[in-house]
């Protein structure tokens, strides 16, 4: 594989870069480039492949980001619910995704973003206020 794409955006470098929200030693969370608003990854700094090969540092800061992250999104967006999963099946860097359903998608829907009729917003207005919330 070539050089981790997740390495490089942690640069701001590459296509997957994105509005940062909050940075650490530890963990570097932004919202997805492009897609859905209120799609967000949260990553450890140091290139790991999987959860096992977290430190107790890097996982309890993933941790209390995603809760932190979670509330932020309930509150600055009209939400059903906030999702997260790790899958890393294309980048062997772990990346945890953090996303939310909004209010009014369809019930029928697929379980990942963007749904038909996801709103549209200032990104750059939704970032500024999850930062509040996890700096």
């Amino acid at each position: 594989m070539r050089e981790c794409p997740i390495c490089r955006k942690h640069r701001g470098e590459g296509e997957l870069v994105g509005p940062v929200i909050y940075v650490d030693e530890v963990i570097h969370v932004a919202h997805r480039a492009s897609g859905s608003l209120g799609y967000v990854f949260i990553e450890p700094r140091r290139h790991v492949a999987s959860p096992a090969e977290l430190t107790d540092a890097e996982a309890s800061a993933i941790g209390v980001a995603r809760s932190r992250l979670a509330r932020a999104l309930e509150a600055e967006l009209d939400v059903l619910a906030v999702h997260a999963f790790v899958a890393g099946l294309a980048v062997p860097h772990l990346h945890e995704h953090v996303f939310v359903r909004h209010r009014g998608t369809p019930d029928d829907a697929p379980w990942w973003p963007p749904w038909p009729g996801t709103p549209e917003g200032d990104l750059d207005d939704l970032v500024a206020r999850l930062r509040r919330h996890l700096g």
